[in-house]
């Protein structure tokens, strides 16, 4: 009796063992499948996309970033935070189906889809403490984006603090680049991290770069005026004297002419470098259609949409969005009609043409106040086709 009551505890013992060398085994395996995802190539990348963000999925913030690989995470003041607002989730849940819809529209895959190149990796800075990827578009609030993601690396306490110096930082002491990375962490943060990007309306974001780095440069940039200018103007003006190498200063209309040529603008943007980020479309900035965000915000909704992302992504209480100006973020229809009033329709019938990825994929409607007035360049559209 006694002898069979210790055969089935040894038998007992044996089962227990093998059941946990068994699930030993299986995390190992399923370990080194993630681990060689990354082995298939940044071009051929496709992102799975995450669950859309709800009240449940941002209700216990810290247990989000639990996993987090820096382990100085682990001390981080996250505190139980309520959820975002409900309004706020289902207008954030409809412009993904948005985005997913129009991504799946084989009839603009031209101008929504591109491969994950390094070129889309270098927009995307990352924040390992919390676990946050940003696709930087510049001219919506960027500056400040980056100065949140600065505060919560832990280098400045606020980002009332952050000199402006420190924003355009790369490497240790400044921001780090999705590009800067390994295939492996690269397919990791993509598949696990929390992703957003801030977009515009198309039109209003080109006369923000066009003011901002060809009449203003407040950041005092003179390559801008004199060395991407001169060429723009050269090829694209109308009209100008055979004897000027440096025609006048650039005007909008010739900065229109360019953007919208289907021909030849890519040889002349290798002139300029990584210069062209400035104006060239949110696809070829962020890649929404081929890297699955979990946020998309709206400059026009700034003041609603940066204190719900920063909820979202589970660092409310640790940093702030800067105070916005009032009026900054609003759409203004009268500036947008006032800087196209000279543009002919032709010229902005190409330019909607390029970027009307960007209005669809997001939900701006197209410019018909533009495209359907009086034309007073008509008769020189009529010359110009003979």
């Amino acid at each position: 009796m006694i002898g069979a009551m210790r055969h089935h505890v040894l038998l007992s013992v044996v089962c227990v063992w093998a059941l946990i060398v068994l699930l030993f085994v299986g995390k190992l395996i399923t370990f080194r499948a993630a681990d060689e995802y990354g082995d298939r190539g940044v071009q051929n990348w496709r992102v799975p996309r995450p669950k859309t963000v709800t009240a449940s999925t941002v209700a216990s913030p810290e247990s989000q970033h639990s996993k987090s690989t820096d382990q100085t995470s682990a001390t981080s003041p996250l505190m139980s935070l309520p959820p975002p607002d409900p309004e706020w989730l289902s207008i954030n849940e409809k412009r993904l189906e948005l985005l997913s819809s129009v991504c799946k529209n084989n009839s603009l895959s031209n101008l929504t889809h591109v491969p994950i190149s390094e070129f889309v990796l270098d927009r995307i800075l990352v924040c390992d403490k919390h676990k946050i990827l940003f696709c930087q578009t510049p001219k919506v609030g960027n500056t400040q984006w980056k100065k949140v993601l600065i505060v919560l690396n832990g280098r400045f306490p606020t980002v009332e603090e952050v000199p402006e110096e420190a924003v355009h930082v790369r490497g240790r002491k400044g921001l780090k680049h999705l590009s800067s990375l390994t295939p492996q962490e690269i397919s990791l943060r993509l598949n696990t991290y929390f992703k957003f990007l801030i977009v515009r309306d198309p039109f209003e974001r080109l006369i923000s770069a066009y003011k901002d780095k060809f009449v203003k440069n407040p950041r005092d940039e003179p390559w801008y005026n004199s060395k991407i200018a001169p060429v723009i103007i050269q090829k694209y003006r109308k009209s100008h004297p055979d004897n000027e190498l440096t025609p006048s200063k650039l005007q909008f209309e010739d900065f229109v002419r360019y953007l919208g040529d289907t021909v030849d603008r890519k040889q002349v943007d290798q002139q300029f470098g990584n210069y062209i980020i400035h104006w060239v479309t949110y696809t070829e900035l962020c890649a929404p259609c081929d890297i699955q965000y979990s946020v998309v915000g709206h400059h026009e909704t700034l003041e609603q949409d940066a204190p719900y992302i920063l909820r979202a992504a589970g660092v409310e209480g640790l940093v702030s969005y800067p105070n916005i100006p009032p009026g900054i973020t609003r759409y203004n229809r009268t500036k947008v009609e006032q800087y196209f009033s000279d543009i002919s329709k032709r010229d902005i019938r190409r330019l909607f043409a390029r970027y009307q990825g960007d209005f669809q994929l997001f939900g701006y409607p197209s410019p018909d106040f533009l495209l359907d007035r009086e034309d007073e360049h008509k008769a020189e559209e009529v010359k110009l086709a003979f």
